[in-house]
């Protein structure tokens, strides 16, 4: 199935962030804007600029190899301006680092993400445990801009970098029993103080799921990347999912563990308030959370005075590339 390229944009459009301008418009005076709309073009990435005052995560030096060697363009954009940079590593919800917006940034600064592995397990005719570069390097990289919607009801668009979902989970030859499959966080208290606290009310570890044919969706994205850089601590590193189409908290980060299940797993917001929280998580401006509406949402970056509201679309805005998924659905009762 090919991803449906809609909403193209050029390069130039894009946003004013020195962050992302300098290194889209060396491209396109590179291969022309015609070129960045091609599927597979692969693109060498010159050294972003960053603004003063600002921290950068280069990553892992097999992660900046792969980066500097070539970024695929796979045609998914959106008309919609970029987040600032700064605003991207500053406004997050990780709780295994502290519940406030700006306690991620604050408090993942010395989280540990080199080395790291990866277990894959049941449902599979390839198990095994996996260094991050081995899961990673074999894949061309892509780069893919999407729009992230919280269930809070605010929301941003962001560069990533990474592989698609499904190409990677083919690698370990899922059998006919895995009908789902389970995503799990690092659960570390020592490095990740919001494990610690006393007020949780959550489980640990964080874990969230899709059915497969979900996974192997060509939306679905792993992502190892942001703004042409490794992801920072306090965004997922050094991996998290990209589910476009759901809500943010299906978005797991830090992943350590993958597993195919013939059950549906539990997962954790589901579980702490399955009245709020459902498995799907669909992005549905008709179903209301209990507290607030899901109709709009403010994109970010906003203020008290420009808050920015726009209306929120059903699946954000990707219901012609995954409505049929949920086809027999009742999408009020599976939210």
């Amino acid at each position: 199935m090919l991803i449906k390229k809609t909403e193209l944009i050029r390069s130039s459009e894009i946003t004013p962030e020195s962050v992302y301008l300098n290194r889209r418009q060396f491209m396109k005076g590179l291969v022309g804007t015609a070129a960045l709309a091609v599927s597979g073009s692969a693109l060498a990435l010159p050294e972003p600029e960053f603004e003063k005052g600002v921290p950068v995560y280069p990553g892992p030096d097999w992660l900046q190899q792969q980066l500097r060697a070539g970024v695929s363009n796979a045609g998914m954009s959106t008309d919609e301006k970029i987040a600032p940079y700064r605003h991207a590593i500053r406004h997050n919800n990780f709780y295994e680092f502290g519940t406030g917006k700006g306690d991620p940034a604050k408090n993942a600064q010395n989280f540990v993400t080199d080395p790291w592995s990866v277990e894959v397990t049941g449902e599979c005719d390839k198990p095994g445990t996996l260094a991050l570069e081995d899961l990673i390097r074999p894949h061309q990289l892509e780069e893919r801009i999407v729009r992230l919607r919280c269930v809070e009801a605010w929301s941003m668009v962001l560069p990533f970098v990474g592989v698609p979902l499904p190409e990677l989970l083919k690698r370990f030859q899922p059998n006919s029993r895995a009908k789902y499959v389970e995503f799990t966080t690092l659960n570390d208290p020592k490095q990740m103080p919001g494990l610690r606290s006393v007020f949780s009310s959550l489980d640990w570890p964080y874990v969230e799921a899709l059915r497969m044919d979900e996974a192997m969706h060509p939306l679905a994205f792993m992502a190892v990347g942001m703004y042409g850089n490794a992801l920072p601590p306090q965004n997922g590193a050094p991996l998290r999912l990209v589910l476009p189409w759901k809500y943010g908290f299906k978005w797991v980060k830090s992943i350590v563990r993958i597993r195919f299940t013939e059950q549906m797993p539990r997962t954790t917001w589901n579980e702490a308030a399955s009245h709020e929280y459902g498995f799907f998580a669909n992005v549905n401006p008709a179903v209301s959370h209990p507290r607030w509406s899901q109709a709009t949402e403010r994109r970010l970056p906003s203020s008290l005075f420009r808050p920015n509201i726009i209306d929120t679309k059903p699946f954000n805005g990707y219901a012609d590339e995954v409505a049929h998924l949920y086809s027999d659905m009742n999408l009020k009762k599976w939210f």
